[in-house]
């Protein structure tokens, strides 16, 4: 396979020597000319470039500050006082990731229709409804006076930025983004959707079912089985985008595992992690380094919120995945009180188009959520939600103090009013000791046993009675077997209702198989864990499909080949092709009858592990036969086109603007074939496929630290740290990312000097 025909170098249309492309080349780039399409074709900007237009003078500062820049323009910041290592964190943001900053802002107001015209008119009728900023007042009459104090001098940096700058990003003219002063308020927002429950996903899906005659088994199997947002065969195209959006902006996935330093061929505890979210550039996350009184860390920041999401102080590393808590309900609220709902009317604006009225409607069990247009109606009832996250909590006071925690206990302790997303997290101490808690916020409910997705308001037992939080919760400490891992699995069993839909075990069995099969691991080891692409549960159903074909009497060569497969989904796998290519075919055939289709949730990984091969098995054996032989001969043909996993499964580099109809293409930086599938270690999910696709969830961020040297702390993105359309360091980190190399992010004053070594000096005002 030529890695040419994968690949883009750049976002420049590509001539064939055609009369007609040539022309459409040279007119795309005449209107690269005019205003506002600059940022189709911007030209390459050097990191010195970029570097010039920080602002070094007469800044609201209480001393200098030092920030020194690495090579892919990660900063270093070294401040005398957290009042100004806050308010350079507001311009080292704004500076890196202006675009981006806007467009968070924009969706978490509900506001997307104003960058992307009427399509995104019921995008933002939902945002609204679902009413990100509901508890920000209550968040900020509770929160700490020098918490409150950090975020004011956060988003005085970033109006600082925006104020002195000079002209924002090319994409701005492009999308009709105007510069906005930013609030406290903001930010909050920002993290409340950052703070999306993913088990809305599992409900949006679960809502078109609801209707169904078959609906009681669809609700029992989704239990048994658990429901992962991944997309399935028949996914409409409203599905695809809350998908995209939830996925891509809220912290949904992850592996995290942390290891005793008996365990470590150093001697320190080592940990490693590596966030899974939606796959886009610029990254969800930026790296960097700060310094000042209160804070000496490195590590992993959400681009708009000034914490520390995952990363390593002196004293601790700490990394985690989503826990998926059951931090919201769903009420069929069609028969309460009218005189209990009370009406809101809003107004959409939008590009290129009138503004839309909208009407949002609460209730005393949260927003009725089904008035937005965009959700499935199911059986037509009206629906409420009630979150956890319409609740104040304080995650920005929590993160913070982990990040000054100097030991475990201390970690956990930072915890205690933590709330969305629930997060389980993962430490490791310099005394040598490693932690799992469980950091979120969950009602505490009496009934339990959740008969049905729709919880009846007229029953007192479903009504919450309190909020259960981290000090109540089981955690872990100093396992015997030397290790603590976490993929979003049921983290442990508990009286406490903690979740629902938890993912299918399958990264988990990998993660625990290769760290209980191995009495040490180095750094190198832990590189390896993290680019793994095998799936034990392809590989046990693999083998039972073959089973069946060889009993049916059926095409021996893709039997064997499922057979002798390892369920690694290297990209030069032929198994782990023919394997989904049978998959695409075999579930809609197994699951239609003809005259309704299938549940969309029969082609969820966890109902295919549970379910596939049970229900093959209960066909009588001559209809069994008789669908395997449809499917295999379709199977056949399509997997002599794609003969390798890579020829499918593929990674696609590009700016958010690649959404866009028509000139999304010109913001591609590359595309190239890709390992991993829906729940390998390296994750890069997918729905049922038998042609060209991409991955577009998934790992793309890594963190790993050594707690035996300061130094040794390891990072990446998938991307690069600037977000500035033709910069040199906007997706420098790819190479990297694709080679399994990382950024030393040491904390040793004579290494940061070396390894950062251009130094620029910020003035205060006189």
């Amino acid at each position: 396979m030529n890695t040419k025909d994968h690949e883009m170098a750049d976002s420049r249309p590509r001539q064939d020597g055609s009369g007609t492309r040539s022309r459409a080349s040279l007119l795309l780039r005449i209107i690269g000319q005019l205003p506002g399409f600059a940022a189709l074709f911007p030209p390459p900007v050097s990191l010195e470039t970029r570097l010039a237009t920080f602002p070094r003078k007469g800044l609201p500062c209480e001393a200098p500050v030092r920030i020194r820049w690495n090579p892919y323009q990660v900063p270093y910041i070294q401040a005398r006082s957290d009042h100004d290592l806050a308010f350079v964190l507001g311009l080292v943001h704004a500076h890196l990731r202006e675009g981006q900053l806007a467009l968070l802002k924009h969706a978490a107001l509900g506001r997307l229709a104003e960058i992307f015209g009427p399509p995104a008119t019921g995008i933002d009728e939902l945002l609204r409804i679902l009413d990100f900023g509901r508890a920000v007042d209550g968040i900020m009459e509770q929160m700490p006076a020098d918490t409150h104090a950090w975020l004011g001098a956060f988003v005085a940096g970033l109006n600082h930025y925006q104020e002195k700058a000079g002209p924002p990003p090319p994409e701005f003219a492009l999308s009709g983004l105007r510069r906005e002063p930013w609030t406290v308020a903001d930010v909050l927002t920002i993290s409340r959707l950052m703070g999306t429950d993913v088990n809305w996903l599992v409900y949006f899906a679960l809502l078109r079912e609801e209707g169904r005659p078959d609906w009681p088994r669809i609700w029992a199997r989704a239990r048994e089985a658990g429901v992962d947002s991944a997309t399935s065969f028949r996914a409409s195209d409203d599905e695809r985008v809350l998908s995209s959006l939830f996925s891509g902006l809220g912290r949904s996935g992850s592996n995290s595992v942390v290891l005793s330093p008996w365990k470590s061929t150093s001697g320190g505890a080592l940990i490693a992690s590596d966030p899974h979210l939606g796959v886009s550039l610029p990254n969800a996350w930026l790296l960097l380094g700060a310094q000042s009184p209160s804070y000496h860390v490195v590590g992993l920041m959400p681009v708009g919120v000034p914490v520390f999401a995952l990363g390593r102080n002196p004293f601790i590393a700490w990394g985690g995945t989503n826990l998926r808590a059951l931090a919201s309900d769903l009420f069929g609220v069609g028969g309460i009180d009218p005189a209990s709902i009370r009406s809101e009317p809003f107004l959409i604006r939008r590009r290129f188009c009138f503004p839309a009225r909208r009407v949002r409607r609460y209730t005393p069990f949260g927003p009725i959520l089904s008035d937005a247009r965009l959700l499935p109606r199911g059986s037509g009832k009206d629906l409420a939600l009630s979150w956890v996250g319409h609740h104040p909590s304080d995650e920005v006071t929590a993160l913070l103090a982990a990040a000054r925690a100097r030991h475990c206990g201390e970690f956990r302790a930072s915890f205690t009013e933590f709330g969305v997303p629930g997060q389980n997290l993962l430490c490791a101490d310099s005394r040598g000791n490693i932690l799992q808690i469980l950091a979120t916020a969950i009602p505490a409910r009496e009934e339990t046993s959740y008969p049905d997705l729709l919880r009846d308001p007229a029953d007192p037992r479903t009504h919450w009675t309190g909020i259960i939080r981290t000090p109540q919760l089981p955690y872990a400490l100093n396992p015997s077997e030397g290790y603590l891992a976490s993929a979003n699995n049921r983290p442990v069993e508990s009286d406490i209702l903690i979740g629902l839909f938890f993912t299918d075990s399958d990264r988990i069995t990998r993660l625990r198989n290769i760290l209980s099969g191995q009495e040490k691991f180095s750094r190198q080891d832990l590189t390896r864990l993290q680019t793994d692409t095998r799936s034990p549960a392809a590989q046990r159903l693999a083998r039972e499909l073959a089973r069946l074909i060889r009993k049916a009497g059926q095409t021996e060569w893709i039997a064997g080949r499922l057979d002798t497969w390892d369920g690694d989904y290297r990209p030069d796998s032929t198994a782990a092709a023919t394997f989904e290519i049978l998959l695409y075919y075999l579930v809609p055939a197994l699951y239609t009858d003809g005259r309704r289709q299938a549940s969309a949730l029969l082609g969820q990984w966890g109902f295919l592990t549970k379910y596939l091969i049970p229900d093959l098995e209960a066909l009588p054996p001559t209809r069994r036969a008789r669908l395997l032989r449809h499917v295999l001969r379709k199977t056949a043909r399509r997997a002599g086109r794609y003969a390798v996993w890579g020829d499918m499964h593929r990674l696609d580099a590009a700016h958010w603007l690649g959404r866009l109809p028509v000139l999304g293409k010109a913001f591609r930086v590359a595309r190239f074939p890709v390992g991993g599938s829906r729940e390998t270690p390296m994750k890069t999910a997918h729905g049922l496929v038998a042609a060209p696709h991409d991955a577009v969830y998934g790992s793309q961020a890594r963190h790993i630290s050594d707690l035996s040297d300061l130094d040794e702390n390891y990072f990446v993105l998938f991307g690069g740290q600037d977000g500035w359309l033709g910069s040199a360091n906007f997706a420098d980190q790819i190479g990297l990312w694709r080679q399994g190399s990382y950024i030393r992010m040491p904390l040793r004053a004579e290494s940061i000097a070396a390894e950062f070594p251009l130094s620029m000096d910020l003035e205060p005002a006189p």
